[in-house]
């Protein structure tokens, strides 16, 4: 899939100014997005479909990031997932990694890394 074909992509961030330049972003680079403020909404969501890609932030209140990759998991979803996180570290990238994340990276991030990334997830 390419961005012509209008992949949905969803943002999963406790930051609504977040949410809202991901937003826009994805808009411009002529992705179709969807904005959650928290995990369980997300995954609420997904009763109407699973998106193309998920960008996800690791610490919010509620479930964390971990949870949702973890419930996505146990209900055999397969969507690609690109972490998005303020607090970085070795160890929460490694985690990620190894919980089938597809890029991990930090914010703020630069626009052609997001969407480099975004098309590599889809198209794996």
């Amino acid at each position: 899939m390419t961005r012509g074909t209008r992949a949905h992509i969803a943002v999963v961030d406790d930051e609504p100014s977040v949410r809202s330049s991901l937003a826009r972003l994805l808009r411009s680079a002529e992705y179709e997005a969807a904005t959650y403020p928290s995990g369980e909404e997300f995954l609420d969501s997904l009763a109407a479909g699973s998106p193309d890609c998920l960008i996800l932030d690791l610490r919010m209140p509620g479930l964390s990031g971990f949870d949702v990759l973890a419930r996505l998991a146990l209900g055999g979803r397969h969507v690609p997932v690109i972490v998005l996180t303020s607090f970085p570290s070795p160890e929460i990238r490694s985690r990620a990694l190894s919980e089938g994340v597809k890029a991990f990276l930090e914010k703020p991030v630069e626009r052609s890394t997001l969407i480099d990334a975004i098309d590599l997830a889809i198209a794996s």
